[in-house]
C-alpha cells in the first residue's frame, strides 16, 4: 500500500503484474447473422483450440497498459516481460517498480535461467520487486485490469491465438487512448483493519 502511495516519478514507474489465460474456441457450426427482431445466434457447443496465456502490465500513474500473448507461462516467458518492461517500455526509467503475486517463476533466478549472467544482472539492477501477500493477489491493480479485460474483450468465443492477440491489442489500445486508469483508495491504514490477522501478534514484554 506505502509503494501505491508513493508520488509520481517518471524514472521509477509503478508497474502492476499478472497473469491469467484464455482458452479458444472454435465454431463448429457457423452463427446466424442479427436480423430486425432477433440477435446474432450461436450454436452452444464448439470445438477447444488450445489455450493462451495473457501477460498484463498495468503502470496506473500513467494511465498505461499492454498485454503478451504467449503460448506457455514459464521463467524465460516471464524473464523476457521483464526484459520489454526495462527495454522497451520503460527504457528511460532509472529503476522499475513492479508490483507481482509469488509465483515461482517471478524471481531473479528465472532471470538468470533465461538469460547469460551479465544481461540477467543488467535487467535485474533496472527492477524492484515487491509482492503482495499469500491470498492477498486482489491487492494487485493488474488483477483488475485482467477483471476489466475479461468482461469487455474476452467473454465471447476467439478462435485462436492470432485472433486473441488482435482482439487484445485493440482494447489496449481503446483503454490506452481513452487514458483509463483505477482510483485505488485501499490504504496502508485500512489494512491494519481489514487484514488485521495477516499482521503478527506482539505480546508485552513480561
Amino acid at each position: 500500500m506505502d509503494v501505491y502511495a508513493r508520488p509520481f516519478d517518471p524514472k521509477r514507474p509503478l508497474v502492476c503484474f499478472d497473469e491469467s489465460n484464455k482458452e479458444q474456441h472454435i465454431e463448429v457450426i457457423t452463427p446466424l447473422p442479427m436480423e430486425q427482431g432477433e440477435p446474432e445466434r450461436f450454436e452452444s457447443t464448439y470445438e477447444r483450440n488450445g489455450v493462451s496465456n495473457l501477460f498484463m502490465f498495468f503502470a496506473p500513474l500513467h494511465n498505461w497498459r499492454a498485454v503478451k500473448v504467449t503460448t506457455r507461462r514459464t521463467n524465460a516467458d516471464w524473464a523476457e516481460c521483464m526484459r520489454d518492461l526495462v527495454d522497451r517500455y520503460f527504457p528511460d526509467a532509472e529503476q522499475v517498480v513492479v508490483v507481482q503475486d509469488n509465483l515461482s517463476t517471478h524471481t531473479p533466478a528465472a532471470l538468470y535461467s533465461a538469460f547469460a549472467p551479465a544481461e540477467a544482472k543488467r535487467i535485474w539492477d533496472r527492477l524492484e520487486f515487491h509482492y503482495t501477500p499469500k491470498h492477498g493477489s486482489w491487492l494487485n491493480m493488474a488483477e483488475i485490469e485482467l477483471s476489466v479485460l475479461s468482461r469487455q474483450c474476452l467473454d465471447r468465443r476467439i478462435p485462436d491465438q492470432e485472433a486473441l492477440k488482435h482482439e487484445t491489442a485493440a482494447w489496449v489500445e481503446r483503454r490506452n487512448t481513452a487514458k483509463a486508469t483505477i482510483e485505488w483508495r485501499f490504504t496502508t491504514a485500512d489494512a491494519r483493519i481489514k487484514l488485521k490477522k495477516l499482521y503478527p501478534t506482539l505480546k508485552p514484554s513480561e
